[in-house]
């Protein structure tokens, strides 16, 4: 009976949840605390579920994890999360509690480079912009299409040469692009020049990429100094997290040209886009949507449905590190 499944709390569904819901049906009791709007324990006790019962999360990344929720939940252990990122989990909650936090790992990295390899050549060749000319093109129209430039050659700095940032700098040797990159350390095995300052990284780069996770260090990494230091025909192309930028200094400096243009997968305040970059040409944006690829669906659900199983069975978990 359902009634005596384990149940799973789900706070925020993955994409595909209706798959993933329909091919576990007969191992948990599914919890949709994210169609209510009740707090959490008055929507555990309108399911006739003890908080203790609780034992397992799943979520996405619009949907916080906090210090209270887990707080409610005396018998968590696992969150599984269905983004690389975890950001909006209580990490050191979860760690002094013992509980375990998995994340989609390496699931994602190639879509997510291949996405801010894409931005990147939207924004410099304005393909979106000459789109929205084309459609509107007619004989009384004059042939002057937005212009781009050529990226080949390019100096690229990336911020985050992590497994993402790696697959976005193998993607841009391609285009004959020069690499250079800011992280935590430095990285022996790559050539790439290394800065430890974003500041001179961004003063000897035309592209920044933003591809390293959002933490207290890293939250508006790429600030106005950057920004400036990037100069007027600089490219801001983001697939990290919109809090890695101070978002209102990045709107005023697009419109006032102090940069060239940006691509933007993430937000600060997802869902909310600020509303100055909709009119702008030198700004393509993209709905948190650099692995929106069924592929990645198929595979992140089996992810998590092989992590949750090996929790509840008290197997070695496949568990992602926290970057």
């Amino acid at each position: 009976m359902t009634s005596e499944l384990p149940p799973l709390l789900v706070l925020g569904p993955p994409a595909l949840y209706s798959l993933f819901q329909s091919q576990n049906s007969n191992k948990y009791r599914f919890l949709d605390a994210f169609s209510s709007n009740l707090p959490l324990l008055q929507f555990l006790q309108t399911q006739q579920i003890h908080p203790s019962s609780v034992r397992a999360i799943l979520c996405n990344p619009l949907q916080p994890v906090t210090a209270d929720v887990i707080r409610s939940l005396p018998s968590l252990g696992i969150v599984v999360t269905v983004s690389v990122g975890s950001d909006h989990i209580d990490i050191l909650k979860c760690l002094r509690r013992c509980i375990h936090v998995v994340t989609l790992g390496t699931q994602f990295t190639a879509d997510v480079a291949d996405i801010a390899v894409a931005l990147l050549i939207d924004v410099h060749f304005k393909i979106s912009a000459g789109d929205r000319f084309a459609r509107n093109w007619g004989p009384c129209k004059p042939l002057a299409s937005p212009s781009g430039s050529k990226l080949g050659g390019k100096r690229v700095g990336i911020i985050g040469l992590g497994r993402i940032g790696g697959e976005v700098a193998k993607r841009l040797e391609a285009f004959d692009c020069i690499i250079m990159y800011h992280s935590r350390n430095k990285n022996p095995s790559v050539s790439y020049t290394f800065y430890s300052n974003v500041v001179d990284l961004a003063s000897n780069s035309d592209v920044l990429i933003l591809c390293c996770p959002l933490t207290e260090q890293t939250k508006y990494i790429v600030n106005k100094e950057v920004m400036l230091a990037l100069g007027k025909d600089g490219i801001i192309v983001n697939v990290g997290r919109g809090a890695l930028i101070d978002e209102k200094v990045l709107v005023q400096c697009l419109m006032k040209g102090e940069i060239r243009g940006a691509g933007l997968d993430v937000f600060e305040n997802e869902p909310n886009v600020p509303e100055e970059l909709f009119a702008l040409d030198n700004v393509v944006l993209s709905p948190h949507a650099a692995a929106y690829t069924l592929d990645c669906f198929m595979d992140a659900c089996e992810h998590v449905a092989k992590s949750l199983d090996a929790f509840f069975s008290s197997k070695s978990l496949i568990i992602s590190p926290i970057t």
